[in-house]
């Protein structure tokens, strides 16, 4: 049992290690990235009662439904307003790369609650490594993209419209991937390759976010 606890809890704070070490300006307050930990694990419960109960009234039960709005837009919106409320709208949310860590923080959070839960009812270490490289890996990607969007929104004029592709984006990446996991729910490579794809991207992000912090305060 220690095993899968340590494995359910060790991809996010190590996912969430490195991408709060990628921050090439000044460290952000560790409380507060803590937070943004917490406030996504809360989110939890009530997202899986509200997906348990669609389940049973058989609402949003098709792949395409299932995957982008009972899944996908319901956790990334939820994501999405928890960090706008706790940590968006505060002065500690000054640079283009906050977006980015905040976001995978919160994500991680939701991710490392939910993989815990999943693998305490089915106690499989082969489990535990495959929902680290997909679905726990895959939560902090989508935070990246969202992130990236809130930390343009933050220094736009245009603050609407980043905000809305931050959701929208994370939906969108999430929904395509779970749309993959359901349609080939026995073959792991297209969702492999969905992964890869999207930490190519996610590192363009990270990268593209701390020349955007240099050239600001140079």
């Amino acid at each position: 049992m220690i095993a899968i606890a340590l494995s359910a809890v060790a991809p996010g704070f190590a996912l969430l290690s490195y991408f709060y070490l990628r921050h090439e300006l000044e460290a952000e307050p560790l409380g507060y990235v803590i937070r943004s930990f917490v406030a996504g694990a809360i989110l939890v419960f009530p997202i899986m009662f509200v997906q348990y109960a669609f389940v049973e009234e058989g609402v949003l039960v098709g792949p395409f439904w299932k995957a982008f709005v009972a899944t996908a837009l319901l956790e990334e919106f939820f994501k999405w307003f928890m960090i706008y409320y706790t940590i968006y709208i505060h002065k500690v949310f000054d640079d283009y790369y906050d977006g980015i860590l905040y976001a995978v923080a919160c994500s991680l959070g939701f991710a490392t609650l939910e993989n815990f839960l999943y693998l305490w009812v089915y106690d499989s270490i082969e489990i535990a490594i495959w929902r680290a490289v997909l679905p726990v890996s895959g939560h902090a990607l989508f935070a990246v993209v969202m992130g990236f969007c809130l930390g343009r929104a933050k220094h736009s004029v245009h603050e609407r419209f980043w905000l809305f592709t931050a959701v929208m984006a994370a939906t969108l990446l999430h929904g395509m991937f779970d749309y993959i996991l359901l349609v080939e729910p026995m073959n792991k490579v297209p969702a492999v390759v969905y992964i890869v794809v999207l930490w190519m991207v996610a590192l363009l992000l990270v990268r593209t976010a701390n020349r955007s912090n240099h050239r600001q305060y140079k």
